[in-house]
């Protein structure tokens, strides 16, 4: 079987099935509305206490930074403007479960859409309180994952953050789900605890018996049915491959640096203040991506200054002394905000978005900048503005920043001095003019992301043209070679798309002449690895080499047989 490796490593364990919970939704309209809004409200109190039971028990066997994961649950059982609507529907004659059912599905469904994978997984989240607060309307127990047989691989269709939490990670050796990916609760507290998890293996909970002998590669994203005579084999596999991943480890602090001296930063993407700590535990020199949007989407108003101030402080002092990169608000496209009312549009990536709502709402443009100022006196602030597509715009938002600069000095608030400025590079018509847009910030940062799709007209998350979608095409390439060309002393180059964090890219990208690669934490001493393996002359020439190239099979053919020359070819599953 065939899935999405989300935790790297080799398990072999007998597989447990977790029967999803069957859920009464009552037909027709409730005759007792009082009473149903009674067995909601106790749901909800009762829900945010075993809420706050499991993140007590979080902090015991995940660490701090895991636990956290719970505030969120928390605010979401909380949650007034969730809240208002079940009550609110409730009240017209709908019983509980239906009401949370619909209002929390309108929830599920909005983050599901949204084309940040980040932000698309929140949605599981909420689907976990949802559960939650079904089970206590209904009166129903948790399902136990506390005591387990050893050598056990969990197979469910979910595993949400609160069953990873319960389960017995001492005997748990693989996590194996139908749905789920990469940047998921449990997917990141799996990395974080070093079980190996594969996630999207459609219909395993039925193809799969209880008690059947599994082999999981988490890094191939594969599950197989071995022999016993295989065993043997597959148990030296293992042990192989943990000595390799504690070697690895001893790596994230290191700094990146070649052979003949070249240093390159490595920092990390986040998406909150927690986070912010897992980055500095996970080796991150800073922070090369802070999606603000986070503030913007988990309440029911647009965040005041003040709220975004603390958010901000909260994260430049979990880095401690270390750059932040923050993205200024970027919605519009796929990413919506329940209270703000985004028209719909033929071309939603083409569309009003990012940079383009704030031009026109700058009161919420000012919001923030005047919020990030006000933080820069706690840490190193660079701002990063999403969607620019000309120099004009550059100029534009600049001048709002004076504006917002001038206002707090009038009124008596510090700002520190050397607050960086810069964009994201996203959009074709920026890169092919990145030495002019050199000139005008501090910084650029390439999102390979969007500039994959809009450089050959690909949506990304299409599937219907997920083939096209293509980084390593020689035209998304040589505009990456462009942007990074542009930069010199002055402008820092920097990228915080996928690719960053790849190590088939990693040669190239460093012989190109990048100076900060940003990516998730456990891609840290894989990338570490590989830059201090080789010389910056030896990375130089590969890049030469793959800019004459005219195929993306090609380029990433050259690139595979680079890496195993190398001895690093492991690195691609490990």
């Amino acid at each position: 079987m065939k899935g999405i490796g989300v935790s790297p490593g080799l398990a072999i364990g007998k597989a447990f099935i977790i029967e999803e919970q069957v859920f009464d939704f009552p037909e027709g309209l409730c005759k007792d509305t009082a009473y149903d809004l009674i067995k909601y409200q106790n749901a909800v109190q009762q829900s945010v206490k075993e809420i706050e039971a499991l993140k007590q028990k979080a902090l015991i066997s995940l660490g701090e930074e895991n636990a956290r994961i719970f505030d969120a649950h928390i605010e979401i059982a909380k949650d007034p403007q969730m809240i208002k609507e079940i009550e609110q529907s409730i009240n017209k004659g709908m019983y509980a479960m239906t009401a949370v059912q619909e209002v929390t599905d309108k929830y599920i469904a909005m983050f599901g859409a949204l084309e940040d994978q980040y932000f698309r997984e929140r949605s599981a989240d909420i689907e976990d309180v949802q559960k939650r607060l079904y089970r206590n309307i209904m009166g129903l127990k948790e399902i136990n994952l506390e005591i387990l047989p050893e050598n056990t691989i969990i197979v469910s269709k979910d595993l949400t953050p609160s069953e990873t939490t319960l389960m017995d990670k001492n005997n748990v050796v693989g996590l194996l789900t139908e749905v789920g990916g990469e940047t998921s609760h449990t997917a990141i507290i799996a990395r974080n605890l070093g079980i190996p998890a594969v996630m999207g293996i459609s219909g395993a909970t039925n193809d799969i018996e209880d008690n059947t002998m599994l082999f999981m590669d988490g890094s191939k994203g594969t599950i197989e049915m071995p022999h016993e005579d295989a065993f043997g084999h597959l148990q030296e596999q293992i042990k192989a491959q943990q000595e390799i991943k504690a070697q690895l480890d001893r790596l994230k602090f290191e700094e990146a640096i070649t052979r003949d001296g070249h240093k390159v930063d490595v920092f990390c993407n986040i998406g909150n203040p927690e986070e912010a700590t897992a980055a500095v535990n996970g080796g991150a020199e800073g922070v090369g991506l802070f999606r603000t949007e986070f503030l913007y989407m988990q309440g029911d108003h647009f965040p005041t200054e003040e709220e975004q101030y603390q958010a901000y402080k909260a994260s430049l002092e979990n880095m401690d002394g270390r750059p932040i990169i923050f993205r200024t608000l970027d919605v519009g496209g796929d990413k919506e905000i329940p209270y703000f009312d985004l028209p719909s549009e033929m071309n939603p990536f083409l569309g009003w978005r990012a940079i383009r709502i704030f031009f026109d709402r700058k009161d919420l443009f000012m919001t923030q900048i005047r919020a990030l100022m006000r933080a820069s006196q706690h840490g190193e602030v660079w701002i990063m503005m999403p969607m620019i597509s000309s120099i004009d715009e550059i100029i534009k938002a600049k001048s709002v920043f004076v504006e917002a600069k001038d206002q707090l000095l009038a009124e008596g608030v510090a700002v520190e001095d050397n607050l960086k400025v810069g964009i994201m590079v996203e959009i074709p018509s920026v890169a092919v003019i990145a030495d002019k847009v050199a000139e005008h910030v501090d910084f650029m940062s390439i999102g390979t992301n969007d500039l994959t799709q809009y450089t050959l007209a690909c949506d990304r998350i299409n599937e219907k043209v997920k083939d096209y979608y293509d980084t390593f095409q020689p035209g998304v390439l040589h505009l990456i070679n462009n942007v990074i060309k542009a930069g010199d002393n002055e402008t820092i180059v920097g990228m915080c798309g996928e690719l960053a964090g790849n190590p088939l890219a990693t040669l190239l990208l460093l012989g190109m002449g990048l100076n900060e690669f940003s990516m998730s934490p456990s891609s840290v001493p894989k990338i570490k690895k590989i830059v201090r393996s080789v010389t910056y002359e030896y990375a130089k020439a590969v890049a030469d080499k793959v800019l004459a190239m005219h195929q993306s099979k090609e380029i990433q053919a050259y690139l595979i047989a680079e890496l195993e020359a190398l001895d690093l070819g492991y690195l691609l599953e490990v």
